[in-house]
C-alpha cells in the first residue's frame, strides 16, 4: 500500500453520533481534510450536523477561530445517508454502537466499493481490531482509532493494529492522528486495550457500591473526586460516557476474557433496560433536567 499521510485529503466518517462528529470536526478544522459524515438515520445525521455547527459558533464566540475559518471549515464538511454513496475517499473512521456484528457488516460493505488503498480504521473501544478486520476485503488495511469523549477537548488517540494490520496502515494512522493534533498511545489488540481495560472496571465497580448500599452516588463521587484527585466521579463519568456504552464494553470484557471480575454490575444492566443511559437520554444514575 503507498498511501502516507500527505495522501490523505478526504476523511469518510460512517457514524454521526457525538463521537462520530468531533472526530469529522477535529479532521476539518485542525488537519484541514475534507470530512464526509455517512449515517443511514436522517434525523441522527441532521442533529449530529446542528451539534456541529453550534460547537463552530461556539469556537467563534470564544476567540477560537474566525467567522472566515469557521465558514472554511465548514465548506469542507458533506453528508450522505448511505455507504453506497460516499463520493471517494483516503481514509475512514467508522464510529457506530459497539455492535460486533454491525461493524463487520460496516467493513465489508466499505471495502467493496472504496479504492484499494483506503484505510478502514474503527472506533471502537473494546471489540477485537482482528475480528472486524475479517470481514473486509483487505484486511491489512484495517486499523483501531480510538478517540476519547468529547473528541475536540480530548488529546489522547489510542492506535491498535490487529493481526492483519500492515506497516504502512500503522504508520500513516499515527501519522493523522499527529496532523489532528493528538498525542497516541498504542495498545495490543487485547479486550478493551489501554483505557476501557482499567476505566471499566472501575466504573462498573463504582455502580457496585452503589448497588450494595455502600455510600451514596454522591459520596462515592465526592471520595473519588477530592480523594484521589480525579476530575469527575466514577458515576457521573459513566453517565457522561453512556451507561449503554459501560454496559456494552464490560460485557465485551466479560465474554472475551472470561473473568468474573468483568462481570456486569446487576444495577448497571437496570438502569439501561429502564432507558436511563446518562447525560444523552436525560437521566441516568444522576437526572439532567433538559435545559431551556
Amino acid at each position: 500500500m503507498s498511501s502516507s499521510v500527505n495522501n490523505i485529503k478526504k476523511m469518510c466518517v460512517v457514524g454521526a453520533g457525538q463521537m462520530g462528529i468531533g472526530i469529522g470536526l477535529v479532521a476539518a478544522r485542525v488537519a484541514k481534510l475534507d470530512v464526509q459524515f455517512v449515517d443511514s438515520n436522517p434525523a441522527q445525521l441532521e442533529k449530529g450536523l446542528s451539534f456541529l455547527d453550534k460547537l463552530l459558533v461556539k469556537d467563534v464566540a470564544k476567540g477560537r477561530c474566525t467567522e472566515d475559518e469557521r465558514a472554511e471549515v465548514r465548506s469542507r464538511i458533506t453528508s450522505v445517508s448511505a455507504i453506497s454513496q460516499i463520493t471517494n475517499s483516503d481514509f475512514v473512521v467508522e464510529a457506530v454502537s459497539e455492535n460486533v456484528e454491525l461493524k463487520r457488516k460496516i467493513f465489508a460493505e466499505l471495502s467493496e466499493i472504496l479504492p484499494a488503498d483506503t484505510i478502514l480504521a474503527t472506533n471502537t473501544s473494546s471489540i477485537s481490531i482482528t475480528k472486524i478486520a475479517s470481514a473486509a476485503k483487505r484486511p491489512e488495511n484495517v486499523i483501531g482509532m480510538h478517540f476519547m469523549n468529547p473528541v475536540p477537548v480530548m488529546k489522547l488517540v489510542e492506535i491498535i493494529p490487529g493481526l492483519q494490520t500492515s506497516k504502512a496502515t500503522l504508520d500513516t494512522t499515527l501519522d493523522l492522528a499527529r496532523k489532528m493534533g493528538k498525542t497516541t498511545a498504542m495498545s495490543q489488540d487485547v479486550p478493551g486495550f489501554i483505557a476501557n481495560r482499567l476505566l471499566m472496571p472501575y466504573i462498573n465497580e463504582a455502580i457496585i457500591a452503589l448497588q450494595e448500599g455502600i455510600a451514596t452516588k454522591e459520596d462515592i463521587d465526592t471520595t473519588m473526586k477530592l480523594g484521589t484527585n480525579n476530575p469527575m466521579g466514577p458515576l457521573t463519568l459513566a453517565d457522561f460516557i453512556g451507561l449503554d456504552t459501560c454496559l456494552a464494553i464490560m460485557k465485551v470484557l466479560h465474554n472475551d476474557l472470561g473473568d468474573s471480575k468483568y462481570r456486569p454490575a446487576v444495577l448497571l444492566q437496570k438502569y439501561v433496560d429502564a432507558g436511563w443511559l446518562g447525560v444523552k437520554s436525560g437521566k441516568g444514575i444522576y437526572e439532567y433536567p433538559a435545559k431551556n
